[in-house]
């Protein structure tokens, strides 16, 4: 069913109607030549059908352009080789990002020839204003992956593009704080918000395209539950008509959904910064235009708790992972004193990779942490009652336990251990503890002892030992007790011939459990 709004602004459908009169014609009065009949305007707002519609076009027109994209990187070279922090390890296409682009403006368009979405470009500079802003960031982007552009020109290309967005009037108005009050955006504050929110967007969705597919299933998981929550706003009447959040925000989920099948692991391109920035600004924009939009004093439908946090807050819900992740890697490298523009392996995903976890694992967990925080925003919208914690805290504590109890993660974690207990003593002192310190300070000093002991044999005539250390268990026991003799006294026997303490094997002091599942993951 469509949705009609009655009113005296950008008619879509003008039914001209008299008593009597059939909808749509219009009798002229024979005695007054220039009569005119009362007009109704009629305004047709887009179904959720026009919309799911639109997002197919942009999932099949990405799917199918994408893997031309990547025969014509290859053909040109566009590839990128394998380094220390990628995973992948041949050369693969970058410019995946052209082919979401593709998508982008061919949904757009159709959505535009369809007289259901006129409401949204009637009269409204914002859909021009996007436009210009895709193709300023996916150009900068596209620049990047094939010339590796400076940092300085990659955040001058996105605050260009965030500029654009505040000239043609895409931002928002208003946001509401929690706990606090809701704060109208003036003129003066209105850019930097905007560029700031862009900057923001484009980051997180960058820093988080590390495994293949990532960035995609994120990305298309969390726009879908934004326009989910867009559209009941719609509904409700608390958003204004030609608002293009819900539009844009399936055509990001569908563009993303249609890429995602090219770059699943084992991926066959990359979507590069082209693509991640280009869907960053897409969810700038919709979030901004809807949560910066609605009412936030509206309370009605889903409780004082609810939209206390709306409308603002709940897009940096549905998008926590990169958002946190963002965060993360903000304060990581400020503690290091590190530029921001560092690249390191100390995402998430580069987290549970060392933890054990395997490529396309690392990303499922990812994902099914940004399905849960969407479907912790969406219970409420669709069903009109606050969220049940008890229920989203129990699948949170689920995904934890999941992700540190998995035999993948405590396999690795026996290994760790078995190596450990395989290197020489002094070796696992971290060299920064005061014991390591002490433990090479006694050592140099026995060393030096050794050498004038050896010297008074020699002159007196005194045969050593075999081992050359007479009936000292260490050549390096200062008579404190040296590291080394503990673990020559815990695995029994006396030391090798080189004088290095020998080791215990790793299975007599590793559980039977530990160290079965460590034998097992030596196997072929």
């Amino acid at each position: 069913m469509h949705h009609e709004r009655h009113g005296t602004s950008r008619p879509l459908q003008r039914a001209l109607h008299r008593p009597g009169d059939d909808v749509g014609t219009h009798r002229p009065s024979p005695f007054l030549p220039h009569e005119r009949a009362p007009v109704t305007w009629v305004v047709v707002a887009p179904s959720l059908t026009d919309y799911v519609i639109i997002g197919a076009v942009a999932a099949v027109a990405t799917f199918v352009v994408t893997p031309i994209v990547g025969a014509v990187a290859r053909a040109r070279g566009w590839m990128v080789e394998p380094n220390e922090r990628s995973v992948h390890t041949s050369p693969m296409p970058e410019v995946g990002g052209v082919a979401m682009l593709f998508g982008f403006f061919v949904a757009l368009l159709v959505a535009l020839s369809l007289g259901r979405f006129d409401i949204l470009f009637e009269d409204n500079s914002e859909p021009i204003g996007i436009a210009l802003a895709a193709l300023v960031v996916f150009a900068t982007g596209f620049f990047d992956d094939i010339f590796d552009m400076a940092p300085p020109g990659k955040v001058t290309g996105v605050v260009l593009a965030g500029l654009v967005l505040w000239w043609f009037g895409a931002t928002m108005f208003y946001f509401r704080v929690p706990f606090f009050d809701v704060i109208i955006l003036s003129s003066d504050w209105t850019p930097l918000v905007t560029v700031l929110w862009v900057l923001g967007m484009t980051q997180a969705i960058n820093f988080i395209d590390g495994l293949d597919g990532l960035a995609a299933g994120i990305v298309a998981i969390g726009a879908t539950a934004f326009f989910l929550y867009a559209n009941k706003l719609d509904d409700l009447g608390l958003l204004a008509e030609q608002n293009l959040g819900p539009l844009i925000a399936i055509i990001t989920a569908g563009i993303s959904l249609g890429f995602l099948p090219h770059n699943f692991n084992p991926a066959r391109i990359f979507m590069g910064d082209s693509g991640a920035f280009l869907l960053g600004l897409l969810l700038a924009v919709s979030t901004s235009v809807v949560g910066g939009r609605a009412d936030p004093n509206a309370q009605g439908f889903v409780g004082q708790t609810f939209f206390f946090f709306a409308p603002l807050a709940i897009p940096l819900l549905i998008l926590g992972v990169p958002i946190l992740d963002t965060l993360f890697a903000i304060v990581r490298r400020a503690s290091k004193r590190q530029a921001l523009d560092v690249a390191d392996k100390g995402h998430l995903h580069h987290r549970l990779m060392n933890l054990g976890h395997g490529h396309r694992r690392s990303v499922l967990i990812l994902w099914t942490w940004t399905a849960l925080l969407s479907g912790f925003v969406l219970y409420p919208v669709l069903t009109g009652e606050n969220p049940s914690y008890l229920s989203f805290g129990v699948g949170a504590l689920g995904i934890v336990l999941y992700t540190v109890l998995h035999p993948s993660v405590r396999r690795k974690r026996a290994i760790a251990v078995e190596a450990a207990l395989n290197r020489p003593a002094s070796e696992q002192l971290d060299p920064s503890r005061p014991e390591r310190r002490e433990a090479d300070e006694a050592h140099d000093e026995a060393h030096d002892d050794d050498g004038d002991d050896d010297g008074d044999e020699a002159e007196n005539g005194i045969a050593g030992d075999a081992d050359g250390a007479g009936d000292r268990a260490d050549p390096g026991d200062d008579g404190a007790g040296d590291p080394d003799d503990a673990v020559v006294e815990q695995a029994g026997g006396a030391p090798p011939a080189d004088g290095t303490a020998r080791r215990r094997p790793a299975d007599d002091v590793l559980p039977a459990s530990s160290a079965a599942v460590s034998s097992r993951s030596r196997k072929p």
